[in-house]
């Protein structure tokens, strides 16, 4: 079937499903709070299904021309000694930047509204479908389960990009911290930073940002070290992670709900934009081949609500694993035997 269907958010799910949506004959508006596409951001991994999903939507080579493939990671300790290394299927690393402005390329450039937020009160009632891809404080979620809130993780994350090149992903777990490397391009190195809330309360709150990181992480191996040097205040992105809890359902009769304002997760198995992308694919893929709106929203729901929430799941404990205070000696233990 075609319709109209305005989607609220410009982000990765956002202009994934425009893009899906646009190829099979809908008509499609995307309306963004911010004033246009990001000129900076670190690096997202695309593992295969969020390849797959690339590859559908008709950016999978170009995406693959702009990344860094990588297909393992060691997990250290804070003084370099290796506690597991990890081998996967291949990870696509691409910029947040790079990965928006590839979807954004061939659709009309009508399509995304700029500096366009929807706020409750807006009469969208003549659209067949309302897609809300606004995020963790979703307006539109609001439409499908108002009852869903955010709460925090308990841990506040930091990252960035800093100049230079980069070998193998590498996460570093301390007591109650987490130091991540990554490559981005051959020129820059991503960055995070994953600490507990609590070890905050510790340290002078008129420490900038980079001081704080300085301190948290002095004496650990050197990679770590080399790259907080090169960091600057103004580079750095700080925030309190923050989880949804498990919906009930992610689309009501008109109202439909992708990426993070569906299962907004905590960032340590790296799968929130991925999901994001298969979201975007699969309601595209669902709406284009539904006799109905109604019929489009019950196969969406069915194919990516278990998904997701398994996956947000085991994201969150996995932050709390990794990030714990106690008991460190053993979790490295167990996570080498593995």
């Amino acid at each position: 079937m075609r319709g109209t269907a305005p989607i609220v958010g410009g982000g990765i799910a956002g202009l994934g499903v425009a893009r899906g949506l646009h190829a099979g004959g809908w008509s499609v508006q995307v309306r963004e709070r911010s004033a246009g596409p990001p000129r900076t951001g670190t690096a997202l991994g695309m593992w295969p299904a969020a390849m797959a999903a690339l590859d559908a939507l008709g950016v999978g080579d170009i995406i693959r021309d702009r990344s860094v493939e990588q297909s393992s990671a060691a997990i250290l300790r804070p003084d370099g000694s290796v506690i597991a290394t990890v081998r996967s299927p291949s990870v696509h690393l691409v910029s947040r930047p790079d990965l928006l402005s590839t979807l954004l390329e061939g659709l009309p450039a009508e399509t995304v509204a700029w500096n366009s937020p929807v706020h409750p009160t807006d009469d969208l009632s003549d659209a067949d479908v309302i897609v809300g891809a606004d995020g963790i404080h979703s307006v539109v979620r609001t439409a499908v389960q108002p009852d869903a809130v955010p709460f925090p993780l308990g841990t506040v994350a930091f990252r960035g990009t800093a100049p230079g090149s980069t070998g193998p992903i590498t996460e570093t777990w301390g007591r109650g911290l987490i130091f991540g490397i990554t490559p981005q391009h051959p020129n820059a190195t991503n960055w995070f930073a994953c600490v507990r809330a609590e070890l905050l309360n510790h340290h002078q709150p008129e420490l900038s940002a980079t001081q704080l990181l300085r301190q948290l992480y002095g004496g650990w191996h050197p990679a770590i070290a080399r790259v907080l040097h090169t960091v600057e205040d103004a580079q750095v992105d700080r925030r309190t992670l923050l989880h949804l809890p498990p919906l009930r359902t992610y689309a009501g009769r008109r109202h439909v709900l992708v990426g993070d304002a569906a299962h907004a997760m905590a960032p340590n198995l790296g799968r929130g934009a991925c999901e994001s992308l298969v979201d975007a694919f699969t309601l595209a893929q669902a709406l284009t081949a539904a006799v109905s709106v109604e019929d489009g929203l019950r196969r969406y729901d069915r194919l990516r609500r278990s998904p997701t929430r398994h996956i947000a799941y085991l994201s969150r404990r996995l932050n709390r694993i990794s990030s714990t205070e106690r008991f460190t000696g053993v979790r490295d233990a167990l996570v080498s035997a593995l």
